[in-house]
């Protein structure tokens, strides 16, 4: 990530000193772009069907990972709908409209289109292609689901697909390797051909972000506690994740939090086996500020492209990718990059628009990054009052 955000800083310097010169690294950029959507496919295909796979099926792992999944989708479902909100009354983007290069115009989804061409497609290699990544996931769901049925006989299928997953996850890690020079180049092209004006909106990104993050902090945090473990839940909780969200906010990353977020939630009195299933999985696939962020790259794109984001078609529509980018895709590696990728197919935008909303992904990381982070803790305690019931973890003895 230090790497990412020091190629995209040479990229935006670069692109206000070239101007429209700038348009000659743009092949370094198309270079990165074609590599992430080559593997894209492939990568999302093995590591959600190898998770389902290798599934536990004990009883009471299965009744946490089902209420802990209820619960990062619910909370996503939440924070989405508040964001909403928020760019509905103050939109992220405020300039001209900008029409990228090749012509291609953006489609607004109904909420009918959505529930064919979205889920589903005609042909099984219409899967294979990028514009398909929902119908391509829901086949891997299927498909983890199938190899895990199938028991013993298919053991050596669910070992090829963790084998998969773990040769994509290194293929990916080694294009984003040349991520800096690509994003970077590609930055410094949309900047040289567009103009300082972006530079506008981003700022307005900042302003519309971190506050709306603020309040969901504060704010959506103690209704969760208060509700899971009472008005001494709370006051315990805010006495001991501080140390949780100023590590999540300081590093940028869920998993560098997690051994502080463990010690945080034992202290709040959640059982073990419960914080130490939810805790690491939630720091890979649960994304409450990333739904909020994923919110606001939609938004953003809306309004360069002058498309009105109203209608509940439009919002629901919405909601449903930033709950999709803030839990499953999470998971992926470079998995906000991959949301952001699913954003731009979904919606038909130019693939040229997926470095514009990657640069708003980089500047609002580390107040999403501590939503995630606490939000493990939060959910933590939710399930613990549905695992163990109310009274029991209201009356916990927490030291």
């Amino acid at each position: 990530m230090p790497l990412i955000i020091v190629g995209i800083a040479a990229g935006v310097l670069l692109g206000l000193i070239l101007g429209p010169r700038a348009a000659i690294l743009k092949p370094f950029g198309d270079i990165f772009l074609n590599l992430l959507f080559t593997a894209v496919v492939p990568l999302v295909f093995f590591s959600i069907s190898s998770a389902i796979a290798s599934m536990n099926d004990a009883r009471r792992l299965g009744r946490i990972m089902g209420w802990m999944m209820f619960f990062f989708v619910l909370t996503g479902i939440f924070s989405s709908a508040l964001m909403i909100a928020v760019v509905r009354v103050f939109p992220p983007f405020a300039g001209h409209p900008w029409a990228l290069p090749g012509g291609v115009a953006p489609n607004a989804m109904s909420t009918a289109d959505a529930l064919v061409r979205t889920f589903t497609t005609a042909d099984f290699s219409d899967i294979l292609s990028k514009k398909n990544m929902l119908p391509m996931i829901i086949f891997a769901l299927l498909v983890g689901a199938g190899a895990s049925a199938a028991g013993e006989k298919g053991s050596a299928f669910a070992r090829f697909l963790v084998a998969g997953n773990e040769v994509m996850g290194r293929v990916i890690r080694l294009i984003m390797l040349y991520a800096p020079v690509g994003l970077g180049a590609y930055i410094a092209y949309l900047l040289g051909t567009m103009g300082p004006q972006l530079m506008g909106s981003y700022a307005r990104v900042v302003f519309l972000y971190y506050p709306a993050a603020l309040f969901y902090f504060m704010a959506a945090f103690s209704i969760y506690v208060f509700w899971a473990a009472g008005r001494q839940g709370l006051k315990k909780f805010w006495w001991n994740i501080p140390s949780t969200a100023f590590t999540a906010f300081a590093t940028g990353s869920s998993v560098a939090a997690i051994p502080v977020n463990l010690e945080a939630s034992r202290k709040m009195g959640v059982d073990d086996e419960i914080r130490e299933v939810i805790i690491p999985l939630g720091a890979t696939i649960h994304m409450e500020g990333s739904c909020l962020a994923a919110i606001v790259k939609i938004a953003f794109l809306f309004g360069l492209f002058q498309m009105p984001f109203t209608g509940w078609d439009v919002w629901l529509t919405a909601i449903g990718i930033a709950v999709l980018a803030g839990t499953v895709i999470s998971g992926i590696p470079a998995g906000g990059m991959i949301g952001e990728l699913l954003i731009v197919t979904l919606y038909g935008f130019p693939l040229a628009a997926l470095p514009l909303i990657t640069m708003i992904g980089t500047i609002v990381d580390p107040p999403a990054t501590m939503l995630n982070s606490v939000g493990d803790n939060v959910t933590c305690l939710m399930v613990s009052r549905c695992m163990n019931g109310a009274d029991r973890q209201k009356r916990k003895d927490i030291p």
